[in-house]
């Protein structure tokens, strides 16, 4: 009789424990923003705006530590923006220019690769309203 006793002692804990387990709040799943929620969120308008807001978002949500032309591309497609008919390599360089991004010390894929400058961070987080 005391082994009955006992054991219905152990399944009314272990009721109890899977009960409590069930009462409390399931896990909020958090879902990665999308590069064109992201361009949504920070309305870039010049071209130039639209590649550095595809770089941050590749560099700090997509953890790529650099970034190439191909990159940048894919980028603009996963954005649903029209990938822009001239030389995306001048994209970069503009980039470049304007101090949001510097080479990467190595290639990748055998390209000139990229990566954000603090600059760069700074100018797309305050969603281009930099003032002069």
């Amino acid at each position: 009789m005391l082994d009955i006793e006992k054991r219905i002692a152990d399944l009314e804990v272990r009721v109890n424990d899977l009960e409590s387990l069930l009462a409390e709040k399931p896990a909020k799943i958090h879902k990665q923003q999308s590069l064109r929620e992201f361009f949504l969120e920070i309305n870039p308008q010049k071209d130039i705006q639209k590649a550095a807001t595809i770089c941050y978002y590749l560099e700090k949500h997509q953890g790529l530590n650099s970034m190439n032309v191909s990159d940048l591309e894919d980028g603009y497609r996963e954005a649903k923006e029209t990938v822009p008919k001239d030389n995306l390599a001048y994209k970069f360089f503009m980039l470049v220019k304007k101090g949001l991004l510097m080479e990467a010390k190595e290639k990748k894929d055998g390209m000139k690769a990229y990566v954000l400058t603090n600059t760069g961070e700074n100018v797309v987080e305050n969603k281009f309203n930099v003032s002069k």
